[in-house]
Protein backbone atom coordinates (compact mmCIF):
# COMPACT_ATOMS: atom_id res chain seq x y z
CA UNK A 1 0.00 0.00 0.00
CA UNK A 2 1.42 3.35 -0.93
CA UNK A 3 1.44 6.16 1.74
CA UNK A 4 -0.85 8.26 -0.65
CA UNK A 5 -3.20 5.27 -0.13
CA UNK A 6 -2.96 5.18 3.23
CA UNK A 7 -3.23 8.76 3.70
CA UNK A 8 -6.48 8.26 1.98
CA UNK A 9 -7.93 5.55 3.72
CA UNK A 10 -6.80 6.45 7.54
CA UNK A 11 -9.91 9.46 7.61
CA UNK A 12 -12.25 7.06 7.04
CA UNK A 13 -10.90 3.97 9.11
CA UNK A 14 -11.73 6.88 11.70
CA UNK A 15 -14.85 7.31 10.64
CA UNK A 16 -15.64 3.22 10.67
CA UNK A 17 -14.04 2.94 13.71
CA UNK A 18 -16.44 6.09 15.23
CA UNK A 19 -19.54 4.23 14.06
CA UNK A 20 -18.42 0.75 15.55
CA UNK A 21 -18.51 3.19 19.00
CA UNK A 22 -22.12 4.19 17.97
CA UNK A 23 -23.90 0.93 16.51
CA UNK A 24 -24.56 -0.12 20.72
CA UNK A 25 -25.79 2.98 21.13
CA UNK A 26 -27.88 3.84 18.18
CA UNK A 27 -29.45 -0.04 18.57
CA UNK A 28 -30.39 1.04 22.12
CA UNK A 29 -31.89 4.55 21.38
CA UNK A 30 -33.11 3.84 17.52
CA UNK A 31 -35.80 6.90 18.19
CA UNK A 32 -33.26 9.53 18.83
CA UNK A 33 -33.14 11.53 15.14
CA UNK A 34 -28.87 12.50 16.85
CA UNK A 35 -28.09 8.80 16.61
CA UNK A 36 -29.50 8.32 13.39
CA UNK A 37 -28.12 11.32 12.03
CA UNK A 38 -24.44 10.53 13.56
CA UNK A 39 -24.45 7.11 12.31
CA UNK A 40 -25.92 7.97 8.72
CA UNK A 41 -23.21 10.86 8.39
CA UNK A 42 -20.43 8.26 9.32
CA UNK A 43 -21.65 5.97 6.62
CA UNK A 44 -22.10 8.12 4.02
CA UNK A 45 -18.26 10.22 4.99
CA UNK A 46 -15.95 6.70 5.55
CA UNK A 47 -15.97 5.86 1.91
CA UNK A 48 -16.08 9.56 0.80
CA UNK A 49 -11.81 10.48 0.98
CA UNK A 50 -11.10 6.40 -1.16
CA UNK A 51 -13.54 7.08 -3.70
CA UNK A 52 -12.12 10.56 -4.38
CA UNK A 53 -8.28 9.18 -5.10
CA UNK A 54 -7.33 8.94 -8.74
CA UNK A 55 -6.82 4.90 -8.97
CA UNK A 56 -10.58 4.75 -7.65
CA UNK A 57 -12.13 7.22 -9.77
CA UNK A 58 -10.59 5.40 -12.70
CA UNK A 59 -11.57 1.86 -11.27
CA UNK A 60 -15.35 3.06 -10.78
CA UNK A 61 -15.83 4.93 -14.16
CA UNK A 62 -14.16 1.41 -15.61
CA UNK A 63 -16.92 -0.32 -14.09
CA UNK A 64 -19.66 1.57 -14.61
CA UNK A 65 -18.66 2.32 -18.15
CA UNK A 66 -19.77 6.36 -18.07
CA UNK A 67 -16.45 8.36 -18.35
CA UNK A 68 -16.53 10.35 -15.36
CA UNK A 69 -18.77 8.54 -13.82
CA UNK A 70 -17.57 9.12 -9.93
CA UNK A 71 -17.87 13.11 -10.79
CA UNK A 72 -21.07 13.47 -9.42
CA UNK A 73 -20.53 10.46 -7.37
CA UNK A 74 -18.12 11.96 -4.97
CA UNK A 75 -19.60 15.19 -5.99
CA UNK A 76 -23.06 14.45 -4.18
CA UNK A 77 -21.38 12.35 -1.46
CA UNK A 78 -19.34 15.19 -0.54
CA UNK A 79 -22.95 17.54 -0.74
CA UNK A 80 -24.89 15.04 1.54
CA UNK A 81 -22.02 14.85 3.51
CA UNK A 82 -21.53 18.53 4.36
CA UNK A 83 -25.75 18.70 4.73
CA UNK A 84 -25.50 16.21 7.84
CA UNK A 85 -22.49 17.65 9.45
CA UNK A 86 -24.44 20.92 9.50
CA UNK A 87 -27.46 18.45 10.62
CA UNK A 88 -25.39 16.85 13.30
CA UNK A 89 -24.33 19.83 14.96
CA UNK A 90 -27.73 21.22 15.17
CA UNK A 91 -29.21 18.16 17.07
CA UNK A 92 -25.94 18.18 19.11
CA UNK A 93 -26.33 21.31 20.40
CA UNK A 94 -29.73 21.43 20.88
CA UNK A 95 -31.86 24.29 21.66
CA UNK A 96 -35.57 24.74 21.15
CA UNK A 97 -37.02 21.47 19.32
CA UNK A 98 -39.28 23.47 17.31
CA UNK A 99 -36.37 25.29 16.26
CA UNK A 100 -33.77 22.09 15.96
CA UNK A 101 -36.68 20.78 13.44
CA UNK A 102 -37.13 23.78 11.03
CA UNK A 103 -33.33 24.18 10.88
CA UNK A 104 -32.58 20.77 10.20
CA UNK A 105 -35.56 20.11 7.50
CA UNK A 106 -34.15 23.92 5.74
CA UNK A 107 -30.96 22.18 5.94
CA UNK A 108 -32.11 18.98 4.45
CA UNK A 109 -34.33 20.62 1.85
CA UNK A 110 -30.80 22.49 0.59
CA UNK A 111 -28.23 19.72 0.36
CA UNK A 112 -30.47 17.40 -0.72
CA UNK A 113 -31.80 19.89 -3.70
CA UNK A 114 -28.24 20.52 -4.74
CA UNK A 115 -27.30 16.92 -4.59
CA UNK A 116 -29.87 16.35 -6.71
CA UNK A 117 -28.90 19.18 -9.45
CA UNK A 118 -25.39 17.74 -9.02
CA UNK A 119 -26.77 14.69 -10.71
CA UNK A 120 -29.36 16.11 -13.33
CA UNK A 121 -26.50 18.57 -14.40
CA UNK A 122 -23.93 15.72 -15.43
CA UNK A 123 -26.55 13.94 -17.21
CA UNK A 124 -27.62 16.42 -19.78
CA UNK A 125 -23.82 17.69 -19.54
CA UNK A 126 -21.51 16.39 -21.72
CA UNK A 127 -18.28 15.23 -20.12
CA UNK A 128 -16.64 12.92 -22.99
CA UNK A 129 -12.63 13.08 -21.94
CA UNK A 130 -11.92 11.30 -18.34
CA UNK A 131 -10.01 13.48 -15.85
CA UNK A 132 -8.72 11.44 -12.49
CA UNK A 133 -7.00 14.97 -11.02
CA UNK A 134 -8.23 18.22 -13.01
CA UNK A 135 -12.25 17.49 -13.72
CA UNK A 136 -13.01 21.13 -12.17
CA UNK A 137 -10.51 23.04 -13.65
CA UNK A 138 -10.44 20.97 -17.55
CA UNK A 139 -14.76 21.37 -17.20
CA UNK A 140 -14.70 24.36 -15.93
CA UNK A 141 -16.12 26.10 -19.57
CA UNK A 142 -18.41 23.55 -20.59
CA UNK A 143 -22.45 24.14 -20.13
CA UNK A 144 -23.75 22.20 -17.26
CA UNK A 145 -20.67 20.54 -16.16
CA UNK A 146 -19.77 24.07 -15.57
CA UNK A 147 -22.74 24.50 -13.45
CA UNK A 148 -22.58 20.76 -11.91
CA UNK A 149 -19.16 21.95 -10.54
CA UNK A 150 -20.40 25.60 -8.96
CA UNK A 151 -23.14 24.33 -7.78
CA UNK A 152 -20.92 21.51 -5.32
CA UNK A 153 -18.33 24.45 -5.09
CA UNK A 154 -21.20 26.32 -3.25
CA UNK A 155 -22.74 23.62 -1.73
CA UNK A 156 -20.16 22.33 -0.23
CA UNK A 157 -19.10 26.26 0.98
CA UNK A 158 -22.25 27.14 2.54
CA UNK A 159 -21.89 23.39 4.88
CA UNK A 160 -18.49 24.05 5.63
CA UNK A 161 -18.90 27.63 6.23
CA UNK A 162 -21.88 26.89 8.63
CA UNK A 163 -20.42 23.62 10.15
CA UNK A 164 -16.76 26.08 11.14
CA UNK A 165 -19.18 28.69 12.69
CA UNK A 166 -21.81 26.39 15.03
CA UNK A 167 -18.88 24.47 16.35
CA UNK A 168 -16.68 28.14 16.64
CA UNK A 169 -19.88 29.49 18.68
CA UNK A 170 -20.76 26.04 21.00
CA UNK A 171 -16.65 25.50 21.63
CA UNK A 172 -16.66 29.64 23.03
CA UNK A 173 -19.74 28.07 25.64
CA UNK A 174 -19.02 25.19 26.00
CA UNK A 175 -17.59 24.18 29.81
CA UNK A 176 -14.55 23.96 29.89
CA UNK A 177 -14.78 20.53 32.36
CA UNK A 178 -16.14 18.49 28.98
CA UNK A 179 -12.74 18.42 27.71
CA UNK A 180 -13.53 15.08 25.00
CA UNK A 181 -16.70 17.30 23.28
CA UNK A 182 -14.49 20.65 23.55
CA UNK A 183 -11.03 19.01 22.13
CA UNK A 184 -13.57 17.61 19.53
CA UNK A 185 -15.17 21.00 18.54
CA UNK A 186 -11.63 22.16 18.73
CA UNK A 187 -10.30 19.22 15.68
CA UNK A 188 -13.75 20.32 13.44
CA UNK A 189 -13.16 24.18 13.42
CA UNK A 190 -9.39 23.25 12.35
CA UNK A 191 -10.59 20.47 9.87
CA UNK A 192 -13.69 23.58 8.72
CA UNK A 193 -10.71 26.26 8.34
CA UNK A 194 -8.13 24.15 6.51
CA UNK A 195 -11.46 22.80 4.17
CA UNK A 196 -12.26 26.41 3.33
CA UNK A 197 -8.48 26.73 2.28
CA UNK A 198 -9.41 24.01 0.26
CA UNK A 199 -11.97 25.49 -1.34
CA UNK A 200 -10.12 29.05 -1.86
CA UNK A 201 -8.06 26.59 -3.90
CA UNK A 202 -10.60 25.03 -5.79
CA UNK A 203 -12.68 28.69 -6.62
CA UNK A 204 -9.51 30.17 -7.69
CA UNK A 205 -8.31 27.81 -10.27
CA UNK A 206 -12.08 27.61 -11.64
CA UNK A 207 -12.57 31.60 -11.76
CA UNK A 208 -9.12 31.70 -13.35
CA UNK A 209 -10.13 29.30 -16.18
CA UNK A 210 -13.47 31.56 -16.74
CA UNK A 211 -10.53 34.54 -17.44
CA UNK A 212 -8.60 32.46 -19.51
CA UNK A 213 -5.95 32.06 -17.20
CA UNK A 214 -4.48 28.60 -15.81
CA UNK A 215 -4.04 27.91 -12.25
CA UNK A 216 -4.28 24.11 -12.62
CA UNK A 217 -1.49 23.47 -9.79
CA UNK A 218 -4.16 24.95 -6.96
CA UNK A 219 -6.52 22.10 -8.13
CA UNK A 220 -4.42 19.45 -8.52
CA UNK A 221 -1.08 20.25 -6.03
CA UNK A 222 -2.24 22.75 -3.22
CA UNK A 223 -6.19 21.77 -3.02
CA UNK A 224 -5.76 17.59 -1.87
CA UNK A 225 -3.23 18.14 0.94
CA UNK A 226 -5.43 20.39 2.51
CA UNK A 227 -8.64 17.97 1.86
CA UNK A 228 -6.71 14.96 3.33
CA UNK A 229 -5.54 16.89 6.05
CA UNK A 230 -9.20 18.56 7.01
CA UNK A 231 -10.81 15.25 6.52
CA UNK A 232 -8.61 13.35 8.94
CA UNK A 233 -8.88 16.29 11.24
CA UNK A 234 -12.61 16.24 10.99
CA UNK A 235 -12.73 12.23 11.90
CA UNK A 236 -10.53 12.61 14.37
CA UNK A 237 -13.10 15.70 15.81
CA UNK A 238 -16.44 13.05 15.97
CA UNK A 239 -14.43 10.13 17.43
CA UNK A 240 -12.60 12.00 20.07
CA UNK A 241 -16.11 13.01 22.00
CA UNK A 242 -17.44 9.78 20.92
CA UNK A 243 -14.59 7.86 22.67
CA UNK A 244 -14.22 10.40 25.17
CA UNK A 245 -17.08 10.71 26.50
CA UNK A 246 -17.69 6.70 26.54
CA UNK A 247 -18.18 4.52 29.70
CA UNK A 248 -15.03 2.45 28.42
CA UNK A 249 -13.02 4.91 28.11
CA UNK A 250 -13.60 6.57 31.71
CA UNK A 251 -12.92 3.98 33.45
CA UNK A 252 -9.43 3.51 31.27
CA UNK A 253 -8.34 6.75 32.37
CA UNK A 254 -9.17 6.29 35.96
CA UNK A 255 -7.60 2.77 35.52
CA UNK A 256 -4.56 4.47 34.07
CA UNK A 257 -4.56 7.06 37.32
CA UNK A 258 -4.52 4.81 39.77
CA UNK A 259 -1.44 2.63 38.44
CA UNK A 260 0.96 5.20 40.71
CA UNK A 261 -0.64 3.81 44.29
CA UNK A 262 -1.35 -0.04 42.54
CA UNK A 263 2.23 -0.54 42.00
CA UNK A 264 3.06 0.51 45.44
CA UNK A 265 0.49 -1.28 47.37
CA UNK A 266 0.25 -4.38 45.03
CA UNK A 267 2.86 -6.08 47.18
CA UNK A 268 1.71 -5.62 50.18
CA UNK A 269 -1.90 -6.75 49.09
CA UNK A 270 0.01 -10.35 47.90
CA UNK A 271 1.78 -10.38 50.96
CA UNK A 272 -1.94 -11.00 52.05
CA UNK A 273 -2.51 -13.84 50.20
CA UNK A 274 -5.43 -11.55 48.84
CA UNK A 275 -5.08 -11.12 45.39
CA UNK A 276 -7.30 -12.53 42.86
CA UNK A 277 -5.67 -13.31 39.46
CA UNK A 278 -6.44 -11.37 36.12
CA UNK A 279 -6.91 -12.82 33.06
CA UNK A 280 -5.17 -10.73 30.14
CA UNK A 281 -8.23 -10.59 28.29
CA UNK A 282 -9.67 -9.40 30.88
CA UNK A 283 -12.16 -6.20 29.59
CA UNK A 284 -11.08 -2.47 31.03
CA UNK A 285 -13.73 -2.53 33.58
CA UNK A 286 -12.73 -5.57 34.86
CA UNK A 287 -9.82 -4.57 34.79
CA UNK A 288 -10.32 -0.97 36.97
CA UNK A 289 -12.00 -2.79 39.33
CA UNK A 290 -9.66 -5.91 39.98
CA UNK A 291 -6.97 -2.64 40.33
CA UNK A 292 -9.23 -0.84 43.04
CA UNK A 293 -10.01 -3.99 44.80
CA UNK A 294 -5.89 -4.63 44.67
CA UNK A 295 -5.61 -1.10 46.46
CA UNK A 296 -7.85 -1.64 49.23
CA UNK A 297 -6.27 -4.70 50.30
CA UNK A 298 -2.85 -3.17 49.93
CA UNK A 299 -4.15 -0.45 52.31
CA UNK A 300 -5.91 -2.79 54.68
CA UNK A 301 -2.77 -4.31 54.67
CA UNK A 302 -0.61 -1.10 55.98
CA UNK A 303 -3.41 0.04 58.52
CA UNK A 304 -0.78 -0.56 61.41
CA UNK A 305 1.39 1.49 60.04
CA UNK A 306 -0.49 5.02 59.68
CA UNK A 307 1.25 7.06 61.37
CA UNK A 308 -1.11 10.09 63.06
CA UNK A 309 1.84 12.77 63.92
CA UNK A 310 2.75 12.31 59.36
CA UNK A 311 -0.91 13.09 58.76
CA UNK A 312 -0.79 16.42 61.46
CA UNK A 313 2.36 17.55 59.41
CA UNK A 314 1.40 17.36 55.86
CA UNK A 315 -2.07 18.58 56.56
CA UNK A 316 -0.65 21.92 58.34
CA UNK A 317 2.24 22.25 55.37
CA UNK A 318 -0.73 21.71 52.86
CA UNK A 319 -2.97 24.24 54.12
CA UNK A 320 -0.62 26.52 54.82
CA UNK A 321 0.67 26.27 50.86
CA UNK A 322 -3.29 27.12 50.30
CA UNK A 323 -5.41 23.99 49.87
CA UNK A 324 -8.92 23.43 51.15
CA UNK A 325 -9.52 21.40 53.80
CA UNK A 326 -10.93 18.12 51.69
CA UNK A 327 -7.89 18.34 49.29
CA UNK A 328 -4.84 19.02 52.10
CA UNK A 329 -6.79 16.34 53.94
CA UNK A 330 -6.31 14.09 51.07
CA UNK A 331 -2.40 14.90 50.31
CA UNK A 332 -2.20 14.15 54.06
CA UNK A 333 -3.16 10.91 53.93
CA UNK A 334 -0.94 9.98 50.80
CA UNK A 335 1.96 11.28 52.73
CA UNK A 336 0.47 8.76 55.56
CA UNK A 337 0.32 5.37 52.51
CA UNK A 338 3.66 6.87 51.60
CA UNK A 339 5.47 7.25 54.76
CA UNK A 340 3.80 3.32 55.88
CA UNK A 341 5.10 2.12 52.59
CA UNK A 342 8.30 2.73 53.52
CA UNK A 343 8.45 1.94 57.32
CA UNK A 344 6.69 -1.91 56.06
CA UNK A 345 9.07 -2.14 53.90
CA UNK A 346 12.02 -1.65 55.75
CA UNK A 347 10.36 -4.01 58.80
CA UNK A 348 10.13 -6.82 55.87
CA UNK A 349 13.60 -6.42 54.86
CA UNK A 350 14.67 -6.70 58.21
CA UNK A 351 16.83 -3.55 58.35
CA UNK A 352 15.82 -2.70 61.59
CA UNK A 353 15.22 1.02 60.36
CA UNK A 354 10.95 -0.07 60.38
CA UNK A 355 9.17 0.41 64.39
CA UNK A 356 6.27 -2.16 64.98
CA UNK A 357 2.66 -1.29 63.87
CA UNK A 358 1.66 1.73 66.32
CA UNK A 359 -0.80 1.04 69.13
CA UNK A 360 -3.22 3.57 68.00
CA UNK A 361 -2.58 4.40 63.79
CA UNK A 362 -4.37 6.95 61.59
CA UNK A 363 -7.08 6.11 60.01
CA UNK A 364 -7.59 7.55 56.10
CA UNK A 365 -10.59 8.88 55.24
CA UNK A 366 -12.94 7.92 52.23
CA UNK A 367 -11.14 9.76 49.88
CA UNK A 368 -11.68 8.90 45.76
CA UNK A 369 -8.97 6.64 44.90
CA UNK A 370 -8.02 8.77 42.16
CA UNK A 371 -7.35 11.65 43.96
CA UNK A 372 -5.47 9.79 46.70
CA UNK A 373 -3.22 8.25 43.82
CA UNK A 374 -2.76 12.01 42.51
CA UNK A 375 -1.52 12.55 45.78
CA UNK A 376 0.36 9.57 46.52
CA UNK A 377 2.57 10.19 43.01
CA UNK A 378 3.94 13.61 44.61
CA UNK A 379 4.38 12.05 47.98
CA UNK A 380 6.88 9.28 47.12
Amino acid sequence: MSGETALLLLPGSLMVLALLIKIPKLRRNWDQPLNRTACALLVVGAPITFLASPPTIAAVNRRTGVVNFSAPLVFGLLTVFSGLCVVLVLQWRGGPPAAVRRATRLTSAVFGTATAAIVALFVIGDAPVERLRDLDTYYATTPWIREMIVCFLVAHTLGTSALTWLCAKWFARADRSLRPLRTGLALIVLAGLLDLAYLVAKWASVAARWVGRDCVYLSTDVAPPLASASALLLGAGFVVPLVGGSATWTAFGEYRRLRPLWKALRGFAAAQGRTVPLAWWSPVRIRLVHRESVIDDGILALAGWFDPRVHAAAYEEARGRGMDDARAATVADAAVLAAACRLKAAAARGSGAGPAPLPEPHRLGHRPLTALAHAFRTSV
